[in-house]
């Protein structure tokens, strides 16, 4: 009964923490990275199409990512959605090739960007939290109508705090993480 209740816990947190995985992925660092692009879609013959269904990125240096688009009558569009993200990114064609400078992070962008990741985390720990009160709930309704006993009840819910805490502290550790790598010049 324990394990039943800890591993649909476990598993529904570890879905946020991976959500704030890929938040942070989205934040800026200074670095060329891919998964910048991520959040970024292109109207592709009338659907939201990521890019990195249309085209392939690649890393030149530490500060430049390189688009080939597949088809070169979407060159413009993909340009004109990096334009309209909120990343702050201009870039450059020549041809099908779409090259993407990271200026230089300012220290008013870093600390922009490391609340921003602040925002993320306390997200990630609202829904940690939010996991733990339907589970806690779900207990309770099991008490009540005598499927599990008080004292199996109280069990399962230290355990649950536990979890829960162990989560917290690992959102904890990715933001810091997080707020390290947006200081580093």
């Amino acid at each position: 009964m324990i394990q039943e209740h800890t591993h649909q816990l476990e598993e529904r947190m570890e879905k946020s923490i991976d959500a704030l995985r890929k938040a942070f992925n989205r934040i800026r660092t200074g670095r060329a990275h891919p998964s910048l692009l991520d959040g970024i879609s292109v109207d592709y013959y009338g659907v939201d199409t990521p890019i990195s269904q249309i085209a392939s990125i690649v890393v030149e240096d530490a500060r430049t990512l390189a688009l080939t688009v597949w088809e070169n009558s979407l060159v413009s569009d993909v340009e004109k959605s990096i334009l309209r993200s909120d990343l702050g990114l201009n870039p450059n064609s020549a041809g099908a090739v779409i090259r993407i400078p990271l200026p230089a992070l300012t220290e008013e962008s870093r600390k922009t960007f490391g609340r921003q990741a602040k925002q993320e985390a306390e997200k990630t720990r609202v829904s940690v939290r939010s996991v733990r009160r339907d589970v806690l709930s779900n207990l309770k309704s099991l008490e009540k109508s005598k499927s599990i006993s008080k004292d199996d009840e109280r069990r399962i819910q230290d355990e649950v705090q536990k979890i829960t805490d162990r989560f917290i502290a690992r959102v904890d550790s990715l933001l810091t993480e997080k707020e390290k790598d947006l200081m580093d010049i």
